[in-house]
């Protein structure tokens, strides 16, 4: 049987994902900084949002630079705006939370794609996470979800 401890803290996860996604979107769409779409809220961000967002505040340049690297031929201007928001998230999350299985933050990415998304967005997305995190996590076993970015 589940930790309830554990599964609590994957579903706050999961929304603070969900609302961290739509922070991101919110602020390439504004053409502005995640620090600004942060001081603008009416209320402090919290949760697991409120840890990632600041991060993701700055420090982006490198991500993307990541993201470039592992996608093969696609440039970031090229991708689905939810697409580099849920890159840039897991990306992070994958360098930076080694606590959190590569297997889970890949999923949930892939599922938050296959809801916000195109319909190719989730073999993309979990494409080029799996590049990165055989590269950023070596020699953990990340699971296959039946998606491959070369198809």
């Amino acid at each position: 049987m589940a930790d309830s401890g554990a599964v609590a803290a994957a579903g706050s996860r999961r929304e603070g994902r969900e609302r961290l996604l739509g922070l991101l979107y919110e602020a390439e769409v504004k053409g502005q900084t995640m620090a600004e779409v942060i001081e603008a809220l009416p209320l402090p961000l919290k949760g697991y949002a409120g840890q990632l967002a600041p991060a993701l505040s700055t420090g982006v340049g490198e991500i993307d630079a990541r993201i470039e690297d592992a996608s093969h031929h696609w440039k970031l201007a090229r991708m689905p705006a939810v697409d580099r928001a849920l890159l840039r998230m897991a990306t992070f999350e994958l360098a930076e939370r080694p606590d959190i299985p590569p297997g889970a933050i890949i999923s949930e990415a892939v599922e938050l794609a296959a809801e916000y998304s195109t319909d190719a967005s989730s073999k993309f997305v979990n494409g080029v996470l799996a590049r990165l995190a055989a590269e950023l996590r070596p020699g953990v076993e990340i699971p296959d979800l039946g998606f491959d970015i070369d198809d």
